[in-house]
């Protein structure tokens, strides 16, 4: 294979979850804790703001929530997510059993919880990564800090360049080029232009679905 570790984000990468958890829940949210705010931000608004600058920086600078309020936010978040199971985006659980069967390394970088990763992955019948970096990790440690793609090479022997990271947002991308590691845009959560222009362009592969991703990782034609 080309690559010997996939380090796959979550959200929007191997489940569709913003559309039909996390942006109801900040819907939710905002109804009843800033209800002078309910309908201020779209499903694309939401989008293009977790693409950059990041949900933190969304929620201080455009939504106003304190230090306090984004910790009740989250608490509130946490609620939500408990009890609502994505759905994993067709090919993928293929895609994960080919290359674990091939001897590939598979990891999961992602802003969700490690807890709630594992149960979308059981409760979707995708095979357990060897390696989760969650949102519970250090704030210093998480995306878009490199930790996850440094530790991995530490920690299986691995060249930066034998990593690819398939991520759909910004923090993703960061992540990957302050570590060296090889990244593919993850285009088929969603059809904003404007994010797909900066992956197509920045990015080491853009794939429009997850066939792409099938055809990368095991040089199909």
């Amino acid at each position: 294979m080309k690559f010997k570790c996939l380090v796959l984000d979550h959200d929007d990468t191997v489940v569709n979850s913003t559309a039909t958890i996390h942006y109801p829940c900040f819907v939710e949210y905002l109804a009843e804790r800033k209800p002078h705010l309910s309908g201020k931000f779209d499903l694309d608004t939401f989008f293009r703001k977790n693409f950059d600058p990041g949900v933190l920086e969304f929620f201080a600078n455009d939504v106003g929530l304190t230090e306090r309020e984004m910790e009740e936010e989250e608490c509130y978040w946490r609620d939500f997510v408990k009890n609502h199971v994505p759905a994993v985006y067709p090919g993928m659980r293929e895609i994960m059993e080919r290359f674990l069967a091939e001897g590939g390394i598979l990891a999961v970088a992602s802003h969700s919880l490690s807890c709630y990763i594992e149960r979308d992955y059981k409760e979707n019948g995708l095979p357990q990564p060897s390696v989760i970096y969650g949102w519970e990790m250090p704030k210093e440690k998480r995306k878009p800090a490199p930790f996850a793609l440094n530790d991995l090479c530490e920690r299986f022997g691995l060249l930066p360049e034998e990593i690819l990271m398939v991520d759909d947002l910004k923090p993703g991308f960061d992540m990957a080029r302050a570590a060296g590691v090889p990244f593919a845009a993850a285009g088929w959560a969603h059809n904003i232009e404007e994010i797909a222009t900066f992956m197509r362009r920045h990015c080491d592969y853009y794939l429009s679905d997850t066939a792409a991703l099938s055809a990368l990782l095991f040089a199909e034609s």
